[in-house]
């Protein structure tokens, strides 16, 4: 990483990640949402450590696709840096809702945390591309498609809500000794002015 995406990264660390999270009166119901199995994940609680073999680190390239089966998702990814404000940019509001890594991160399978932002709605558009994310559960998988053309596999070991209060800086963007990945969105109460708290994925490479 160059100093100037390390200077960046760091200050990311500080800033209040998806403020607005799509904003609008554009939740739908979660009726067409992929069936899952088991009991969710309680709000702030972590789960147990992956016990999945981490993979050997990849050499950087850009990450241009995102799937993660077990809720449906399969978009494109963009890349997203700082706004003027110094917080993380995030996806544009659009009918076509795209996953959003952060440039100033690792890309997927590089060591360190590589950090990816979606929506949970999309205001008038209804459900942002990661509407789904807190149905996550340990031990599913994530693929990030990358512009060389192999694809980096995750497996997950945590899924977290906390509140955007207590947003755990050190533990999303921390220096961490193998590849990981961070997914997140907004969740839990929604207020007039958005959500209340943040959905957060962690998974290792794995393949």
């Amino acid at each position: 990483m160059t100093s100037l995406s390390r200077r960046a990264f760091v200050t990311a660390a500080t800033a209040t990640l998806l403020a607005g999270c799509g904003g609008g009166n554009g939740t739908t119901s979660s009726a067409n949402a992929p069936q899952r199995q088991g009991s969710s994940t309680p709000s702030g609680q972590s789960s147990a450590p992956s016990s999945a073999k981490t993979a050997h680190a990849l050499a950087r390239s850009v990450p241009v696709t995102l799937r993660v089966p077990a809720i449906g998702v399969d978009t494109p990814v963009i890349q997203l840096g700082l706004a003027s404000d110094g917080t993380v940019q995030v996806p544009p509001i659009t009918a076509h809702d795209r996953a959003g890594w952060y440039r100033h991160s690792p890309t997927p399978g590089q060591t360190g945390p590589s950090v990816i932002l979606g929506h949970v709605t999309v205001g008038a558009y209804g459900d942002g591309v990661f509407r789904h994310l807190a149905k996550l559960r340990k031990g599913d998988r994530i693929e990030a498609g990358l512009e060389n053309g192999t694809t980096a596999t995750f497996t997950v070991t945590t899924v977290r809500t906390v509140a955007k209060a207590d947003f755990p800086s050190d533990e999303v963007y921390g220096n961490v000794a193998r590849p990981e990945l961070r997914l997140i969105t907004c969740g839990g109460t929604r207020t007039g002015t958005g959500y209340l708290d943040n959905v957060i994925v962690f998974a290792t490479l794995t393949g």
